[in-house]
């Protein structure tokens, strides 16, 4: 791609070294960004990293364990004392294991909600600090179609997929005035490395998981990364600067 919608724009990335998280942070480089990876695999995140400087931009990894409010908050602390300001927050990271209702324990249902929405609130916290000074900028939290009451394996993960959309409203609504936009991008069901590892565990493979799944999704496929990439580039960039409270869905046709 030639053109730098995103030009010297600085982008904090939770759950940057895998998956769509991987694929933004790699996406917004090359669209001219400087983009700061929260994650706890260093290995993975240098390897984003030499792809962000292959795309002759610039970007640095922040060891963040996201059960960790403090290191939430170093995340961004960390990216605006490197490079001046922040732009942009894409809350990517989030966990999904099997959750139902009538059997989750409390271990499982506190790992998922302080991964998917306890450290999303202080990112979101840390990110609203950073960008008043900035006067604006764009978050985008990760949605998902079981935020409208999910599959019965997934409860305590609808859950906290549907106070993330609580929370976009509220900072939607609040924090306009300062010029500091919150949307959420639904995403659809899409075979990353968490999902396929998934599905592994329960005797899946990932062709299977795509046949089962191409016969369930009303297009036909499964979404795959790269499928997400230009709503993110728009949802980041000044050509979206008067659109906040959006639910933005991309998911094959999927209603949950």
């Amino acid at each position: 791609m030639s053109d730098k919608k995103l030009l010297n724009k600085v982008i904090v990335i939770s759950g940057g070294t895998k998956g769509v998280g991987r694929s933004a942070a790699e996406t917004f480089a090359q669209r001219g960004a400087k983009v700061v990876i929260g994650g706890r695999d260093k290995a993975a995140a240098s390897k984003v990293l030499k792809m962000i400087h292959i795309y002759e931009s610039e970007g640095m990894f922040v060891h963040t364990d996201l059960e960790n409010v403090e290191d939430c908050k170093r995340l961004f602390d960390e990216a605006a004392a490197c490079y001046g300001h922040i732009d942009g927050f894409f809350n990517y990271a989030g966990v999904t294991p099997v959750s139902p209702l009538d059997s989750c324990n409390e271990e499982t249902f506190d790992y998922i909600m302080d991964v998917n929405f306890k450290a999303a609130f202080f990112c979101c916290q840390q990110a609203i600090k950073y960008m008043r000074k900035n006067s604006g900028g764009s978050i985008v939290l990760t949605g998902s179609a079981h935020a409208w009451g999910g599959e019965k394996d997934r409860a305590a993960y609808a859950c906290s997929k549907g106070v993330l959309l609580t929370l976009m409203e509220h900072i939607s609504h609040n924090y306009a005035a300062e010029r500091i936009r919150c949307n959420y991008l639904t995403l659809g069901w899409t075979p990353t490395e968490g999902e396929v590892t998934l599905r592994n565990s329960m005797g899946e493979s990932e062709s299977e998981l795509r046949k089962r799944a191409a016969h369930i999704l009303p297009m036909g496929r499964m979404c795959e990364r790269s499928d997400y990439m230009e709503a993110l580039v728009y949802l980041m960039s000044d050509e979206s600067k008067m659109m906040t409270g959006s639910n933005f869905r991309i998911t094959a046709g999927e209603y949950i």
